[in-house]
């Protein structure tokens, strides 16, 4: 049997990777069966609670129209009878094309349910196999994407700073993109514009409150953090955002030095680079008195009667002089 292709085929596997990527693989195919066959009607079924029978009646043609677009859910719940069902369709409908159904599968990616798509494989179904973005360059490369696909460009330091604050919500890193493109015409986006949006992020006011700081802009810096706080964020929200600021250079460090590699980093690229270019004027010993007072404040902000606010802004100032004493 020819090797099938995604344009060709009826049947679709769509399996593993990101979950929102997995779903918006389905709605994409979903809606371009839909725009193929505006008269077929589209039916959902979840194979964790549907039968054979149910699944044979999908694939039959109806009153209401000839082709339908089948959606397949949690295929990897489908019972034995379930598969043959779908196994002895797949066979018949990529040998007759032209007048089969659309079948599109879901399936979350592991174990589960393998032999069920390596027998729909061999069936004769496009296997769309998701990426799991689960390294920070491929989440970098989809927020490039998500731009590309509103043919808009995007700064490489904006990209980062979505993914550094978004890049463990797909869903909600897409929905950033689209909304920024939505509301600004800048081409590229700018750093400036992701900032303006995500502002009430903790995580992002600790970067801007460590990147003052570690700038030696100490006033700065803690006007910005008092003013953070005065619009609700918590202070252990921002002890965490610099502390892992300070993590980060403190990787950077040990990747100049040659203790550690860039893969060990385990760290994206542009990070590594821009936490690099603040490493002057730092010592270990520096480093180290700060990455210790921010502990302290974290623990004061878990403790009654204690001020994290203050203990915050001590850590300001150790950071802005670089973890030197007074």
């Amino acid at each position: 049997m020819p090797k099938p292709s995604a344009a060709t085929t009826p049947f679709h596997l769509v399996y593993g990777g990101d979950s929102y990527l997995n779903d918006q693989t389905v709605r994409d195919l979903k809606h371009e069966a839909q725009r193929r066959y505006p008269d077929a009607e589209t039916i959902e079924l979840d194979a964790a609670n549907a039968d054979h029978y149910a699944f044979d009646e999908a694939v039959s043609p109806s009153l209401l129209a000839d082709r339908a677009i089948v959606i397949v859910t949690n295929l990897q719940n489908a019972d034995e009878k379930l598969g043959d069902a779908m196994v002895s369709y797949c066979r018949q409908a990529c040998k007759e094309p032209a007048d089969a159904c659309i079948v599109i599968c879901q399936h979350e990616g592991g174990v589960k349910g393998k032999r069920l798509v390596e027998q729909l494989t061999k069936a004769g179904a496009y296997k769309d196999a998701v990426a799991d973005l689960k390294k920070p360059e491929a989440k970098l490369n989809f927020v490039m994407q998500c731009f590309e696909r509103r043919k808009r460009r995007v700064e490489p330091m904006a990209a980062q700073q979505l993914v550094a604050v978004l890049g463990d919500r797909t869903g909600e890193l897409a929905a950033m993109v689209g909304q920024l493109c939505f509301d600004f015409d800048d081409n590229p986006m700018t750093l400036d514009r992701v900032n303006q949006y995500l502002t009430s992020n903790p995580q992002v006011d600790g970067f801007r409150v460590a990147d003052l700081a570690l700038s030696g802009r100490t006033a700065d810096a803690i006007i910005a953090m008092r003013s953070s706080v005065e619009q609700g964020t918590a202070p252990i929200a921002l002890i965490g955002a610099l502390a892992m600021k300070l993590r980060t250079m403190a990787k950077a460090s040990a990747v100049r030095a040659g203790t550690i590699s860039t893969a060990e980093a385990k760290t994206n690229p542009w990070v590594l680079k821009n936490a690099t270019r603040q490493l002057s004027g730092w010592t270990s010993s520096g480093m180290s008195a700060c990455i210790q007072m921010l502990a302290c404040a974290d623990e004061q902000s878990k403790t009654n009667g204690s001020d994290p606010v203050y203990a915050l802004e001590r850590s300001i100032e150790l950071i802005s002089r670089k973890g030197r004493a007074a």
